[in-house]
């Protein structure tokens, strides 16, 4: 089971690193456009023949909506992580305290700590789903692109629900390390 949820957190976290990838390629042909659009404007070049060329047949300048969009991606982009930051134990933590407790008492704190996570997460992926459902009945739009706001809703609900499934999942074993002695989750996949 454990193998199942991780490649499933991988998967994930692969379709957020594409997404953050099109959001950085995005932002940059935005800001060099704009960027080239106000040297164009500025230096009069616009009367030239290039300049209108740029301006006017291509539309030099900033990609139309893009803090909509980059608005947008960046929701799904920030859930499709959590689930493979939950089952590798990514998290940041503090062990100050965890680190004077026996063995025992720690593998318990961990089952606590988990099943808050859990618990939030349930939470956060409910919430957002139930305001996907309010922006969709209210139909809603963006400003500039004019488009429903309840598709970045739609687009940060799966993996929201897949980060709740993951520490679901992430709660029982250490239920199960905690009441076996067995270990399932390592940090050491965590890269820390």
């Amino acid at each position: 089971m454990h193998r199942f949820f991780l490649t499933l957190a991988r998967a994930m976290a692969l379709a957020g690193g594409a997404m953050l990838l099109l959001l950085i390629l995005m932002t940059c042909v935005s800001i060099l456009g704009r960027e080239l659009n106000e040297i164009l404007q500025a230096d009069g070049l616009r009367s030239s023949a290039i300049g209108r060329w740029l301006l006017d047949e291509l539309g030099v300048g900033a990609i139309d909506g893009d803090f909509e969009l980059l608005e947008a991606g960046m929701a799904f982009t920030i859930f499709a992580f959590l689930p493979l930051t939950q089952i590798t134990l990514g998290h940041a933590s503090v062990d100050v305290f965890a680190d004077r407790l026996p063995p025992a008492w720690n593998r318990w704190f961990a089952v606590v700590i988990e099943v808050v996570f859990a618990a939030v997460l349930i939470l956060i992926a409910w919430q957002l789903f139930l305001g996907m459902l309010s922006k969709l009945n209210s139909g809603q739009t963006t400003m500039r692109l004019e488009f429903p706001v309840w598709w970045s809703y739609l687009l940060a609900v799966p993996p929201a629900f897949q980060a709740a499934t993951t520490a679901i999942w992430c709660a029982w074993a250490r239920l199960v390390e905690a009441r076996t002695g067995r270990i399932i989750l390592t940090e050491a996949e965590g890269g820390h």
